[in-house]
C-alpha cells in the first residue's frame, strides 16, 4: 500500500468515525427531544452547534493526516484561538449565552409554551415562553409585550412554573 493510498484510507476512516459520532449525537438529541418535548427550533440550534464542532474536528484531523506540519498547524491553531479568546473576552456574553442555551436545552425544567414567573429585583415578570433562541429567552406577557432575557441571566433567575394560563390564551 502506498503512502497516498494509506492517507486516503485514514481519511475515509476519520470521516466514517465522525459520521458515526454525528449520528449518535443526533439520536441522543432526538431522545432528549422526545423525553422533554422540546420544540423544533430548539433542536435546530443544538444540531447546528454539534455539526460545527464535528466539522471543525474533521478538518483538523484531515489536515494532520495530509501532512500539514504539526508545529505550524499548532501555531496557527493557538494564534486563532488566542484571537478568538480576545474576541470572546470583549464579547463574553456571546459565549456565555450560547453555553447557557445548551444548559437550558438539556437541564432546565422550562420549555416553549410554559407560563412562568421570573423573579426580578423589585417585581416579577409573568408570561409565556414564546421562544428560546441561541442568545435570548423571549417571554410574552399578559398584555402582549415581548420581553427578551439573555440566556445567561435567565438560568440565574428564580423561575416559578406551572402557573395558571394567561388571560389571552
Amino acid at each position: 500500500m502506498t503512502v497516498g493510498e494509506f492517507k486516503i484510507l485514514e481519511s475515509i476512516i476519520v470521516v466514517a468515525f465522525f459520521s458515526l459520532i454525528k449520528f449518535i449525537s443526533n439520536v441522543a438529541i432526538r431522545k432528549a427531544t422526545e423525553k422533554f418535548n422540546y420544540q423544533e427550533s430548539r433542536i435546530k440550534i443544538i444540531k447546528k452547534i454539534f455539526n460545527l464542532l464535528v466539522f471543525l474536528s474533521i478538518i483538523s484531523i484531515l489536515l494532520i493526516i495530509w501532512g500539514v506540519d504539526q508545529s505550524k498547524f499548532i501555531l496557527f491553531l493557538s494564534s486563532f484561538l488566542t484571537i478568538l479568546g480576545v474576541a470572546f473576552f470583549a464579547q463574553w456574553s456571546i459565549l456565555s449565552n450560547v453555553t447557557s442555551t445548551l444548559i437550558l436545552f438539556f437541564n432546565h425544567h422550562v420549555k416553549i409554551g410554559d407560563v412562568i414567573a421570573v423573579a426580578e429585583k423589585d417585581s416579577e415578570i409573568v408570561g409565556r415562553i414564546s421562544d428560546i433562541g441561541l442568545f435570548f429567552v423571549h417571554i410574552e406577557t399578559n398584555d402582549n409585550k415581548q420581553i427578551s432575557i439573555p440566556s445567561n441571566l435567565f438560568i440565574q433567575k428564580a423561575i416559578k412554573k406551572d402557573l395558571p394560563n394567561l388571560n389571552n390564551n
